[in-house]
């Protein structure tokens, strides 16, 4: 009995150091776009297409925040964020005319004004993904 209780003594000493190095490094590990990068859940509003049917505009984005106050600032008002981004993509997509081809430069500035809008502070910067009609 007592040989049963050292050796799964001595395994779980050998075992614990390679737990912690392996929640060590998946603590480390970077996020895609860097540290200073917050990714917002892709947009999606209908729209019409040039036959006449219906639509779905997408959009993905995201928001580069170098100031650590602004983005945690801005991580806690993640759901309003894009509630604005959603609602700016969704007002575009209803005056879209149907086969013309989006301007990402006028929904990259009417989106960089929602997000100064909503944090309050310039200091975010709004960078465009991919633009979908389909």
């Amino acid at each position: 009995m007592k040989r049963r209780a050292i050796l799964s003594t001595a395994l779980l000493a050998v075992a614990l150091p390679g737990l912690a190095l392996a929640s060590e490094k998946k603590a480390e590990k970077k996020k895609g776009g860097g540290e200073s990068y917050i990714q917002i859940p892709t947009l999606a509003a209908t729209t019409s297409t040039a036959s006449g049917r219906r639509g779905i505009l997408t959009v993905e984005t995201g928001v580069d925040i170098p100031d650590g106050g602004l983005r945690s600032h801005c991580e806690a008002s993640l759901p309003r964020v894009r509630a604005a981004f959603a609602q700016v993509v969704q007002i575009y997509a209803a005056g879209l005319t149907p086969g013309s081809v989006p301007n990402a430069d006028f929904l990259a500035t009417s989106l960089q004004r929602e997000a100064d809008r909503v944090l309050g502070r310039k200091g975010a910067r709004v960078l465009l993904g991919a633009i979908l009609v389909n």
